[in-house]
């Protein structure tokens, strides 16, 4: 790729990104967008809708930039939770890396590499039809004393990541505990989850549950909820809520059509009472089916088991209950928002067929995204594509179209099938059997990392068949001299892809731009009002593995091709300061697991670097360095060491909590008054929401408590 595809990359990008940010400054001012772009204002009633016209609306200010550079650690503690810290502390530890990095790379590496003569000598004259190589390390020629900088510089940024790695973890884990002691006695503190409930003859679920920690944890023990199996009763449930929906609708819109002729002989009905009467009947299959669920034998052997003390929790989390490791097998409970239902609907022989079909759908997603990989390496190469389309030839000839087709079509198209990747993963890791949406989200997260690694940074690196992929790694030997040739070579086309995906998809994010489309389709079939604004959590399963994987290719090439680095750092600006301004008011967390995502985050920076050392192992090899070779191989053992260090010092305490931090919080709350209530609540804190009393229609006197309140519904 030459220096002005880049530039045509940047420039376009750029203006895409000054477009979004003017237009973002404009819309968010419109009261018929405030539900798109500042929902969790509107819920908290921080803002309200003005209807006046006021001419300020129309012009673009970038007040918005300052309340949210202004925005505090402690301020977004307490708003959004300890998630949102530690997804911005992700941000801001990249930030800090790569200005380590680029300052090296920048202003020792980048000459360094430019000064070489291995391709040809730079024609500072005609700096646009350069070609990007020139930049990065294959101009130096084999066995030049300049590689040595390299070397030094593979060190350096190795040791500076281990230190903010240890300073980070060490950081987040105290968090974790001060947030633990600072939040109100939660659910999910004094309960566990148990499962392989053995039930004798003649007993049920919850009479065994109560006999066993009755005689076993006598002193601790203090309620349970069986759980029942509920999917039908909840899929009436979701039925009924959207009738209700729109007979309100209709009822509050005199302007709808509230007649509409069905049947054969197109009879005229009262769409009103249409409704109604499908609503009633519905609440009374849900009645029948809600009695049915009720009983004994639609009960799941599992049960939610409270305690009287978070400590009393843990040790019958840790202990094995019974002889038998099969029985009673005992983990912590979610939060009670937290808990994904379904997952106990479903029989362990499906749960166990469901893990077998997500392992293949990934590896069959993983050979048929190998398709747009394939088409975007024939994009990067004009060649290939005059003799594939002979007939563009003359097209191609044209300057600035073939810059716009290597340097910005590739890396967009890539993009835009990385859309569908999120919402796939976190539907198969939903049927994966996990019990809470937070696991769902963090197995999500795994698989979408580890997906764009090897589709977009493999597949890219070492186009060609799946079967080639697969043999550079069946041949471990080779793999650093097979990375240390390929990944070189691919350097302008990611320098591209961060400048593309990165700046475009960060500053869609502040515009939000299929929420507003999706509102601007809905708002003539829908009656607006503050309370229908439903606000969004932050989908973590797609934002952390983009700045995770763009921080694999900062480390892999920041000394391969330095030049990545500047761009690489005003994504992540743009990133620090537009995530921000999303959580003051756009996401609002609906659930909490106190930093979880930390260590997925450890875990691929370790990765990056141990890749990134690979590679280096293996150029110094081929630049005929052997003692530079010699001499690195130590450090993907000392990294690796490091890891296992952190693992054991650190990652326990995201697992569970120690007993001293418990017992502490157990002995501060006996003297809290309020304990008593919330003993109270935590009994029923697990009931599942599809059992609880319920209202749809005005017609309930067949029954003596309402299924679900108006309140409830609209919500």
């Amino acid at each position: 790729m030459l220096v002005s595809a880049l530039l045509t990359s940047v420039g376009i990008n750029s203006g895409l990104c000054v477009l979004f940010f003017t237009l973002y400054s404009i819309l968010r001012k419109q009261p018929t967008n405030y539900g798109v772009y500042i929902p969790r204002l509107i819920a908290e009633g921080s803002s309200k809708r003005r209807s006046h016209f006021n001419l300020e609306r129309l012009i673009p200010s970038p007040g918005w930039v300052k309340r949210a550079w202004k925005l505090s650690e402690e301020d977004l503690l307490s708003t959004s939770g300890l998630d949102a810290v530690v997804f911005m502390r992700v941000i801001t530890f990249s930030l800090r890396v790569f200005l380590f990095a680029g300052v090296i790379g920048i202003f020792v590496l980048l000459p360094v590499n430019c000064s070489g003569d291995q391709l040809h000598d730079i024609d500072f004259a005609d700096l646009s039809n350069n070609s990007l190589d020139v930049f990065t390390i294959s101009n130096l020629s084999s066995g030049s004393k300049r590689l040595w900088a390299h070397f030094s510089a593979v060190y350096l940024v190795t040791a500076f990541v281990c230190y903010l790695l240890y300073y980070e973890y060490k950081c987040i884990t105290g968090k974790r505990i001060d947030f633990f002691h600072l939040t109100k006695p939660q659910p999910h503190q004094f309960t566990i989850l148990v499962r392989s409930i053995p039930v004798s003859a003649g007993s049920s679920v919850s009479e065994s549950v109560e006999r066993f920690f009755m005689e076993y944890h006598p002193s601790t023990y203090l309620s349970h909820m069986v759980v029942h199996r509920s999917s039908k009763l909840q899929s009436l449930i979701k039925d009924a809520k959207k009738l209700y929906k729109r007979t309100t609708h209709l009822q509050s819109e005199p302007n709808q059509p509230q007649y509409r002729h069905v049947g054969l002989f197109r009879h005229r009905v009262d769409l009103v009472d249409h409704y109604g009467k499908k609503l009633e009947d519905i609440e009374e299959n849900m009645r029948l089916e809600r009695s049915e669920v009720s009983l004994a034998t639609q009960e799941v052997r599992a049960a939610f088991v409270s305690f009287k003390s978070r400590y009393g929790a843990a040790v019958a989390f840790h202990m094995k209950q019974s002889i038998n490791p099969t029985e009673w097998v005992t983990e912590l409970a979610p939060e009670p928002n937290d808990v994904y239902w379904p997952f106990f609907s479903s029989s362990f022989m499906r749960r166990w067929l469901s893990k077998i079909v997500v392992i293949v759908a990934c590896i069959l997603l993983t050979i048929l995204f190998l398709i747009p990989v394939l088409v975007v390496q024939g994009l990067t190469n004009l060649n290939q594509l005059e003799i594939w389309f002979p007939s563009l030839k003359s097209i191609l000839t044209i300057t600035f179209v073939s810059q716009v087709i290597t340097g910005y079509l590739p890396s967009l198209i890539l993009q835009l099938f990385l859309k569908i990747v999120p919402p796939i993963m976190e539907f198969l890791s939903s049927i994966q059997g996990y019990i809470c949406h937070s696991d769902i989200e963090k197995s999500a997260c795994n698989k979408v990392l580890w997906f764009t690694i090897w589709n977009i940074f493999f597949a890219t690196v070492f186009s060609g068949s799946v079967l080639y992929q697969v043999s550079i790694f069946l041949d471990p030997k080779h793999i650093p001299a097979k990375l240390a040739s390929a990944v070189p070579a691919q350097a302008s086309f990611f320098i591209a892809y961060v400048v593309t995906s990165g700046w475009t998809s960060t500053s869609s994010e502040l515009f939000r731009i299929i929420p507003l489309i999706w509102s601007l389709i809905r708002k003539p079939f829908t009656c607006c009002s503050d309370e229908e604004f439903e606000v969004p959590s932050i989908p973590y399963h797609r934002d952390i593995p983009r700045i995770l994987f763009f921080g694999l290719l900062g480390i892999t090439y920041f000394f391969l091709a330095p030049l990545i680095l500047p761009f690489l750092l005003v994504y992540l600006c743009l990133a620090y300061i537009i995530y921000r301004n999303q959580f003051l008011n756009v996401y609002a967390p609906k659930y909490e697991t106190a930093g979880k995502f930390w260590p997925i985050v450890h875990n691929s920076m370790i990765f990056s670097l141990v890749l990134m050392q690979a590679i280096a192992i293996g150029l110094f090899t081929l630049k005929k360095l052997p003692l530079a070779s010699t001499l690195i191989f130590p450090l993907p053992v000392l990294t690796l060491l490091f890891n296992e260090y952190c693992r054991k010092r650190f990652l326990p305490n995201f697992i569970a909590y120690p007993a001293e931090v418990l017992i502490k919080r157990d002995r501060e709350d006996r003297y809290d008054p309020k304990m008593a209530e919330f003993y109270d609540n935590l009994v029923a804190a697990y009931q599942d929401p599809a059992l609880l009393p319920i209202q749809f229609s005005a017609n309930s006197d067949s029954l003596n408590s309402p299924l679900i309140s108006a309140a409830q519904v609209r919500h």
